[in-house]
């Protein structure tokens, strides 16, 4: 072979990334519903070789997509580590043909909102999307904690029958649920048994959100009934809208960030999420997500990015560039939202604050028994969203437990990032990047 040819195929080798990124379906636990619901979906960034691997599960209304910029980033800083991060059974539920034709160039950006929200103002578009019927959904209402984690330690065990030691992590709801799986009782065996660390990514539990009693379990279980079995963040009796709109958003602003705004002008867009002067789709894309000008009642989904500029553009200036939120909600096969989240998830997720066995616990048949025994190091980081009580909680839990305090990382980001920032933040402003980087070096 030449020696140009030798060094074109050495420079290919270079520039080839370093591992694929693969998303793949995990048979889940046996649960309410038809069978084909009985799976979940794992995306996995680095090397097949590694012999370790963070499992993360995402938050309230999360998708896998919210790992992605951090994934990438952590496989290539952490020697020998995958990341698998996990996609909840109610995924299989959406229709994201649209967005994949789009983010492939099939169709165009206004297409796509044209299939999944246009229909709802104009009935004579076709073709277009077909929302699932929730009344062919009850089954749903039974898609708790119990489910959720029984489907994640599939996960666990599959990394595990492969030889990798299991460092479990998750973002908000998703960290609530990590120090459940550690505490949980699975036909005998603890959670923490199967694992070598814990990461709580703004959020736990032991306070550090909802502490209600067992009146409100009651009463939210019952409503269960009435509004069905998902949540419908945005008020208008669609669950699925949520999604759909931080998507297609995020698509907008990705593929066509100076055009006029796309989704502005959209009438069912609730007017607290729409500029007041014509935007551009990534100035109405910031707008809606900023701390500064989203709505208090949406702070799950805050960042701080910038300021919507005087003439409708965005400026960024702070954690998170809008490109990189973009990025983030506008992306297949593992978008960054759920569109239908079971609204038993957070219903159990709220009951086991106390991560021991009492009347909520019973009332629901759920077994967070073993938070005592414990003894994994920790790492949790807590964002603006709660005043200081992730932290809380997690000193909590490590006082309650056998958690080494010594091996265990608490970090405040208050003072500058909001709940999605650890998730969207440049790599050089993230602090969670640069904090549990050390912290996953020192579990070797």
């Amino acid at each position: 072979m030449r020696p140009s040819v030798l060094a074109l195929v050495a420079c290919l080798a270079c520039a080839a990334p370093a591992a694929a990124e693969t998303t793949t379906a995990v048979r889940g636990a046996p649960g309410p519903g038809p069978s084909k619901y009985d799976k979940v979906f794992v995306t996995k960034f680095g090397p097949r070789s590694a012999k370790r691997v963070l499992v993360l599960m995402p938050g309230y209304y999360g998708g896998a997509g919210d790992f992605t910029l951090d994934a990438r980033e952590l496989v290539r800083r952490v020697p020998g580590l995958q990341v698998w991060a996990v996609d909840r059974r109610s995924e299989a539920l959406e229709d994201t043909s649209r967005f994949k034709d789009a983010l492939a160039g099939r169709i165009s950006v206004q297409q796509a909102l044209d299939y999944y929200l246009g229909w709802l103002t104009n009935p004579a578009q076709q073709p277009r999307f077909q929302p699932l019927d929730q009344a062919q959904l009850g089954f749903a209402k039974q898609w708790g904690l119990s489910l959720a984690l029984q489907d994640v330690r599939r996960v666990v065990l599959s990394a595990r029958r492969q030889g990798k030691r299991v460092i479990l992590g998750g973002h908000s709801l998703g960290a609530s649920m990590t120090a459940a799986y550690a505490s949980w009782d699975f036909g005998g065996r603890p959670g923490y048994k199967d694992l070598e660390g814990l990461v709580l990514i703004d959020g736990g539990l032991l306070g550090s959100f909802s502490t209600p009693d067992l009146a409100a379990t009651k009463k939210a279980i019952a409503q269960l009934d009435v509004n069905g079995p998902f949540v419908d963040l945005l008020g208008l009796k669609l669950p699925w809208a949520a999604g759909v709109f931080a998507e297609v958003g995020g698509l907008a602003a990705l593929k066509q960030p100076t055009a006029p705004s796309a989704v502005q002008s959209f009438p069912l867009l609730p007017p607290q999420l729409k500029p007041p002067i014509p935007a551009t789709n990534r100035g109405a894309f910031g707008y809606a997500f900023d701390a500064t000008t989203s709505p208090a009642a949406l702070s799950i989904i805050h960042v701080q990015a910038g300021t919507l500029g005087p003439t409708g553009d965005w400026v960024d200036g702070e954690v998170s560039p809008i490109a990189r939120v973009a990025q983030t909600f506008a992306q297949e096969p593992a978008n960054a939202t759920e569109w239908y989240f079971p609204a038993k998830l957070s219903i159990d997720v709220d009951a086991v604050n106390a991560l021991t066995r009492n009347a909520q616990s019973d009332y629901l048949d759920l077994r967070p028994w073993h938070r005592r025994d414990v003894d994994l190091p920790l790492y949790a980081l807590q964002t603006d969203l709660t005043r200081g009580r992730v932290l809380r909680g997690a000193k909590r839990l490590i006082a309650g437990s056998k958690v080494p305090r010594s091996k265990s990382v608490l970090v405040d980001a208050s003072s500058d990032e909001s709940h999605l920032d650890p998730l969207t933040a440049a790599p050089d402003r993230n602090r969670f990047l640069k904090t549990v980087v050390p912290f996953l070096r020192s579990l070797r």
